[in-house]
């Protein structure tokens, strides 16, 4: 398939994108939306006249970003959402999933943490940035097909070429902890999710995409020691051409308006393009092949819904 191209550019901000988009009586949910990118996402859709939920685990600052979108005339509120938890996803879907929905954001994760482990068990990357999210999607599917046409955004990473999906092995426990695998492990898990999910939902117009913010000076990687930060060789180069947090925010905010991937899904994006694939970038941009392989895909999806199901049965 021929590459896609927003007519903005590959460095608009958020703000830029939504502008002139109407979703004004529509419904969109950002996970994670009371930091970093989360934040511009919130307001670019805000801006749209979308009543904006903003799913948080720290309800004191999703309350003060509320209050910040009203009194600048837009409509959000927050509701409680604490990815470590998948009681806390059930309750939220429970809450958020009886309207119609037009747009899901998965937006939240964690990058680079001690081991841990989720309250059901997952390691906590996988379980955060893969797993939950999973789960708030198949559970909030009905209200996106009551809000068609739909879409539903991942947030990837160019860190998914750090590890892809280890089915022998998913939460470490035969093998050493790493950190920066672990989070390009789950990283992967969101670009195929999307592969998946968007086979399920196009049929009745519920479309997925997987997104690559680009390089963002945000609070993301405050977990990270000092030797995984070397390890992943942040030049000073790196830093004067990173994105600030609104360009960071610009693709998922063309992920889900952008005229131009009508009818099209599964796909993974970055700087507001759909990505190459890796082998032909020669730098650390694109898409590996094993992060949008359908049968991968279809793979890891049998496997999340019966480590999900093994939750609720235990």
């Amino acid at each position: 398939m021929d590459r896609i191209f927003s007519p903005l550019g590959s460095r608009p901000t958020a703000s830029q994108v939504a502008a002139g988009h109407d979703l004004s009586g529509q419904r969109a949910i950002v996970t994670g939306a009371s930091a970093g990118i989360g934040v511009e996402t919130a307001r670019a859709l805000a801006e749209t006249g979308a009543e904006v939920v903003l799913a948080v685990r720290d309800m004191a600052a999703g309350h003060k970003l509320a209050d910040d979108i009203v009194a600048d005339g837009g409509s959000a509120y927050a509701s409680h959402l604490d990815l470590m938890d998948l009681d806390s996803v059930r309750a939220f879907a429970g809450r958020e999933g009886q309207r119609p929905l037009k747009l899901l954001i998965n937006n939240a994760g964690i990058m680079g943490c001690p081991f841990a482990r989720t309250l059901q068990g997952f390691e906590a990357q996988l379980g955060v940035n893969h797993v939950a999210h999973h789960l708030l999607a198949t559970l909030l599917l009905p209200a996106l097909q009551r809000g068609v046409p739909s879409r539903v955004v991942a947030l990837s990473s160019e860190a998914h070429r750090w590890g892809h999906f280890r089915f022998d092995d998913p939460h470490c426990a035969n093998r050493p902890y790493d950190a920066l695998v672990a989070y390009g492990q789950s990283k992967t898990a969101n670009a195929l999710f999307a592969v998946a999910f968007d086979m399920r939902g196009a049929a009745s117009g519920v479309r997925a995409f997987s997104v690559m913010p680009g390089g963002i000076l945000t609070s993301l990687g405050r977990s990270l020691s000092d030797e995984d930060r070397q390890r992943m060789e942040i030049t000073e180069e790196m830093i004067r051409e990173a994105k600030t947090v609104s360009q960071g925010a610009a693709t998922t905010i063309w992920a889900a308006l952008g005229s131009e991937l009508e009818g099209k899904g599964g796909l993974y994006l970055e700087d507001m393009a759909t990505a190459l694939p890796a082998d032909q970038t020669g730098d650390s941009k694109g898409v590996m092949d094993y992060a949008v392989d359908p049968d991968t895909a279809e793979r890891l999806w049998t496997w999340t819904e019966t480590a999900i199901s093994e939750t609720e049965e235990g």
